[in-house]
């Protein structure tokens, strides 16, 4: 069946221009097999997108592209040397050739004469991108999960975007209305999953896991509800990559959802990467994993990534745009558009609003707004953080004072976003000699986390951006920055290695190396432990924080104790807001919500912010549990 839209866009343009039209998701792909008319369209195009207000784009139709091998060579002899050219890799399928520059600008030319110059040799859709200054071994592979699936990606993607098009259920008809249910993260930190609900559209915000919890009571989502039925559910929608955000979403595929799940390009790849590293973790710890990475490959082919300020029609009455949270590499607020102007709701997830080492802040301007969902994890009147450059200024007497004495400073870390943090801020304090310039060792997945944000470099703040691109200066490639890769070598840190700084994951030292070197180094006074994320209620680092100062450690029949009797110091650079600043992004919003519901938060924290807000804004608060259903609509 045409669809109507597709109609509509072909009454626009000369008969027999086009030869065939997909969608991809939202996005309407029009193929033509006249070579002049893909070169130059006079403008059709762009009067179709400004009338339409979707997404169109033209490409040649597969036949009359070149030869994949003559049009490499093509790009290859066009492109200019100063470039430094990488990989070319081609997309038969959708007529799509990528090609990878150390120095994009240069590929492109100026006004974009080079890239329309390969345009037309090789009559493919050119687009250029920067070469990640580390590889990416997973980006590699993602890569070629696509490729390989290209086909059924292609039918994938087009079903996906007659459902949006055509595909109107209509489960109920009487009354428009929009519902909330809180399968996780109501009055706790972790396993945020929360089903959007509309008479026409089944959406799950986050499908994540409370990684601190030591029950499948309290670990998981509360996917039994009787509003949760997988075979209904329209789309998942995922904020960032932290594993309580995200943990859940190959267990979906796992049980047969094979819908799309939305997300940024960054999120997409390091969502992939933790959820794989969380398998291997589950394998070592004598545990059955509840998924394998035949589900994760699953997840990624059914991916489909936006970027920040995209406006995506994700189901017939839902459309979506992604803004920056600050919080990590490619966290993103969802604004979600429901019906024909009868809602706005913004999914804040887990947000910064101040700049840090490597982000720009949360956004707060949006083009309608009644409904605001925010976190609360530091939500409490107590939970105001130290200024930025006090928090700096700890960190550097901290490493400092342990490398005096000669000890090593352990920073347990979350492999994505407090781990970068910490190497941005590290190499400028070793740049201002504010820190001696020691060996910085890295474990974990970090090393792989850290590669993929150089692949995504536009996601970083300006400053960031500007070392990396003008100054050639990239934090991430700090001489000094070693990578941990076997078990030798990290026994050879803890006991050849003079002081050192190491970053090892899990941030909350649950499970992962951190607990290893933890474990080797808490009982010498030299020694230090940088705590520079949230700390779960029940997690090792929790109690740790709170003083306990001796441990049991058991592995099959044998049993360890440790003794700590190495500094603890607790530095506040998280990537979440604290109370002053949740404060001011709700004051900020604009336009101001009607109505504010107060998730991802201790039960104290989410009451006293919800109480404040109200009294302060006079705006209507709510701070649901889990299980509740909220009617916002």
């Amino acid at each position: 069946m045409t669809s109507e839209i597709v109609k509509e866009i072909l009454k626009s343009i000369p008969e027999g221009k086009i030869s065939d039209v997909n969608f991809e998701g939202a996005n309407i792909v029009l193929y033509t097999k006249k070579k002049e008319f893909f070169l130059d369209n006079g403008g059709i195009i762009k009067g179709i997108v400004d009338v339409i207000k979707k997404r169109v784009e033209l490409r040649p139709d597969p036949s009359i592209c070149l030869e994949i091998e003559k049009a490499e060579k093509a790009i290859r002899k066009v492109v200019p040397e100063e470039a430094k050219l990488g990989n070319v890799i081609f997309d038969p399928q959708r007529s799509i050739v990528i090609i990878e520059c150390e120095k994009p600008g240069m590929a492109i030319g100026k006004d974009g004469e080079i890239l329309q110059d390969i345009k037309k040799k090789i009559l493919w859709v050119p687009v250029i991108r920067r070469t990640p200054a580390i590889k990416s071994q997973l980006i590699e592979n993602i890569r070629e999960v696509l490729y390989q699936n290209n086909d059924y990606r292609r039918k994938f993607l087009h079903k996906t975007g007659e459902r949006i098009y055509n595909g109107w259920l209509r489960r109920q008809k009487k009354e428009e209305w929009v519902r909330l249910t809180y399968l996780g993260s109501g009055r706790e930190v972790g396993r945020s999953c929360i089903l959007l609900q509309t008479p026409e559209s089944r959406i799950l915000l986050d499908c994540g896991m409370n990684m601190g919890a030591d029950t499948p009571e309290t670990m998981y989502p509360y996917m039994e509800a009787p509003e949760f039925n997988i075979s209904q559910l329209d789309a998942v929608i995922i904020s960032h990559s932290h594993l309580d955000h995200c943990a859940l979403v190959p267990y979906l595929f796992k049980f047969g959802y094979r819908g799309p799940v939305y997300c940024t390009a960054p999120t997409r790849d390091i969502m992939a990467l933790l959820q794989l590293d969380f398998v291997k973790i589950q394998r070592e710890d004598g545990k059955e994993p509840i998924y394998n990475s035949d589900d994760v490959r699953e997840m990624v082919k059914h991916t489909i990534t936006l970027e920040y300020d995209e406006v995506a029609d994700i189901t017939p009455d839902i459309r979506i745009t992604m803004y920056n949270a600050g919080h990590i590499l490619g966290s993103a607020m969802v604004h979600i558009h429901i019906g024909n102007g009868l809602h706005n709701l913004l999914y804040s997830a887990d947000t910064k609003y101040a700049k840090t080492s490597m982000l720009s802040p949360a956004v707060t301007q949006f083009p309608r707004l009644e409904t605001l969902m925010i976190e609360s994890t530091y939500g409490g009147k107590d939970n105001i953080m130290p200024p930025a450059l006090e928090a700096d200024e700890l960190l550097g007497q901290s490493i400092g004072e342990t490398i005096k004495r000669g000890g090593k400073v352990l920073i347990p870390v979350l492999g994505s976003g407090r781990a970068q943090e910490v190497i941005v801020l590290m190499e400028r304090l070793i740049r201002e000699k504010k820190v001696p310039d020691v060996p910085i060792y890295i474990d974990g997945m970090i090393w792989d986390v850290t590669a993929i944000h150089t692949a995504y470099p536009e996601y970083l703040n300006n400053d960031v951006r500007q070392q990396i691109f003008t100054k050639d200066n990239n934090p991430f490639l700090m001489p000094n920055l070693k990578r941990v890769g076997s078990q030798k070598e990290r026994i050879q840190i803890i006991e050849e290695t003079g002081s050192c700084v190491i970053l090892a994951t899990s941030g909350m030292l649950v499970g992962g190396p951190s607990v290893q070197y933890f474990k080797a180094l808490a009982d010498n006074p030299k020694n230090s432990l940088v705590f520079s994320s949230y700390q779960a209620e029940g997690s090792l680092g929790s109690r740790v924080q709170r003083g306990e100062r001796e441990f049991m450690f058991k592995s099959g029949q044998q049993a360890e104790v440790v003794k700590v009797n190495m500094e603890i110091f607790k530095l506040e650079i998280s990537g979440h807001s604290d109370r002053k600043e949740l404060m001011n992004f709700v004051g900020r919003c604009n336009p101001r919500p009607k109505k504010i519901i107060i998730n991802h938060g201790e039960n104290s924290r989410c009451l006293n912010f919800a109480s404040s807000i109200h009294n302060q804004y006079k705006i209507e608060t709510v701070a649901p549990r889990n299980l509740d259903a909220i009617r916002i609509r």
